[in-house]
C-alpha cells in the first residue's frame, strides 16, 4: 500500500473506530467480540483499501464487511452462545441502575434474534439507515429488510424483559 493510501486508511480508522465498534457490539452483544469483529472487518478493508476508498461511502462498505464477518462468525461457530439474563448481584433501584437494566434487557433481547434479523434491526433502528440503505449494506431486497424488521420487532416486543418494561411504562403514563 502506498504511503498516501496508508495515511487515508489510518485516518479513516481513527475517525470511525468507536462508531464501528458500537455497531459491532449491537450485532454481537459482547464487547470483546465487537472489537474482534471490527478488527477483522478493518483488516479486510485494509487489504482492499484502494477499492474501498473509491466507493461512494467507504463507511457503508466497511459496515457491510462487519455484517458479513459477523455472519461468518456464526457459520464457523456451531455452538450457540448463552448470555446470562442478569448479573450475579442485583444492584439498587435508583434511576441510573434502571437505565442499565433496560439497556441490558434490550441487549439480551437482541441476542435472541437470528443474525439476519439482528443486523436489520441494528442497521435500521440504531444506525438509522433507510430501508434501501440497509438492503444495500446486507445485499438483499428492500422487501426482505421490511419483513426481517417486522419479524425482529415482533420478537423484541414479545421478549419477556422488554414486555415488562413496556407494560410498566404504559401503565405509569395513565
Amino acid at each position: 500500500m502506498q504511503a498516501e493510501q496508508e495515511a487515508q486508511f489510518q485516518e479513516f480508522v481513527r475517525a470511525r473506530w468507536s462508531h464501528l465498534v458500537r455497531t459491532a457490539f449491537l450485532l454481537t452483544g459482547d464487547a470483546h467480540h465487537a472489537e474482534d469483529l471490527t478488527q477483522t472487518a478493518l483488516a479486510k478493508a485494509y487489504r482492499s483499501w484502494r477499492r474501498v476508498s473509491r466507493a461512494d461511502h467507504p463507511e457503508a462498505y466497511v459496515r457491510r464487511m462487519l455484517v458479513s464477518c459477523n455472519s461468518d462468525r456464526f457459520r464457523k461457530r456451531r455452538v450457540a452462545e448463552s448470555l446470562t439474563p442478569a448479573p450475579p448481584e442485583v444492584p439498587g433501584r435508583d434511576r441510573g441502575f434502571a437505565d442499565v437494566d433496560e439497556r441490558g434487557a434490550l441487549l439480551d433481547a437482541l441476542a435472541q434474534l437470528p443474525p439476519r434479523q439482528r443486523a436489520v434491526v441494528v442497521m435500521r433502528y440504531w444506525e438509522d439507515l433507510s430501508e434501501s440503505e440497509v438492503a444495500e449494506v446486507l445485499g438483499c431486497s428492500t422487501g426482505t429488510v421490511k419483513s426481517q424488521a417486522s419479524k425482529g420487532l415482533a420478537k423484541l416486543r414479545a421478549y419477556p424483559g422488554l414486555a415488562r418494561m413496556t407494560s410498566s411504562v404504559q401503565g405509569g403514563s395513565r
